[in-house]
């Protein structure tokens, strides 16, 4: 009799967990649909106004003469700029739906963590796609066009590679300025002490120029203007580690305190 029930129970748990994985599926479908409309939707609204993102990046190159040498090449950029300005626009949506999807695996103060490291990180994105829209692409666009003394030289860049670096210098910045949530995620993760942030400072400091030397032209303004954010950024992960690091021992000495 009781071979019989345990059977019983073991067929129940397994539907029970078919079931489980069935309304994950679900759950996974609707998150899918509702970031493939919204993305859509921006996509649309984003390409009737390109050309106002493409004034706005034309802008910044003071000086030089764009082509295109395709019939295709002109309409494939704004495209491409069209569904870059739709994935920003609906990136919220995007990390509010992977949220949301994990949340049920997740405690209360999981939820939270999460909750708040995806919004720090579209800030801390925005705020390096800005650094280097307003700040670091100028210069460097200015800093080629000096290049040629002798004024010889006249260029004539096509949009596609205009586009190509614009794009690619404003992914490098909104990934440099993640810096202080992949500090914060390591941390919880337990893969990231503060002490080894403390004790490689001047290595890093060193590995932020030479980067900041690679990404940028061979001026010593530009370089600046780049390691220095970065700088801070990796003391902003310092302190963020120490507080972090501060948090788990309090909480781990008053769950010692209670099982005393």
């Amino acid at each position: 009799m009781s071979t019989v029930q345990n059977r019983r129970r073991r067929k129940k748990n397994t539907d029970l967990d078919k079931m489980s994985l069935i309304e994950h599926l679900t759950d996974l479908r609707k998150c899918l649909i509702i970031v493939i409309i919204c993305f859509f939707i921006a996509s649309l609204i984003s390409f009737n106004f390109v050309q106002f993102f493409i004034d706005q990046l034309i802008s910044l190159a003071v000086g030089y003469n764009f082509v295109y040498i395709s019939p295709s090449e002109l309409i494939m950029q704004y495209i491409k700029v069209a569904l870059l300005v739709a994935i920003v626009a609906t990136s919220p949506i995007i990390l509010y739906q992977i949220w949301k999807f994990v949340c049920p695996g997740l405690k209360t103060r999981e939820k939270v963590t999460m909750f708040f490291a995806f919004l720090s990180g579209f800030v801390f994105f925005c705020i390096g796609l800005a650094f280097s829209f307003f700040i670091v692409i100028p210069i460097m666009l200015q800093f080629f066009l000096t290049i040629d003394t002798t004024h010889v030289i006249e260029p004539m860049i096509t949009i596609a590679n205009y586009i190509s670096f614009i794009s690619s210098n404003l992914i490098i910045f909104g990934a440099i300025f993640e810096m202080p949530i992949i500090t914060i995620v390591l941390t919880q993760l337990g893969l990231l002490k503060p002490q080894w942030l403390v004790k490689s400072r001047a290595i890093v400091a060193v590995v932020i120029f030479v980067i900041g030397a690679i990404i940028t032209p061979p001026d010593v303004v530009s370089q600046i203007l780049v390691a220095i954010p970065m700088l801070i950024l990796y003391e902003l992960s310092v302190v963020v580690c120490k507080l972090l690091e501060h948090r788990k021992r309090k909480r781990k000495k008053k769950l010692d305190l209670d099982d005393d």
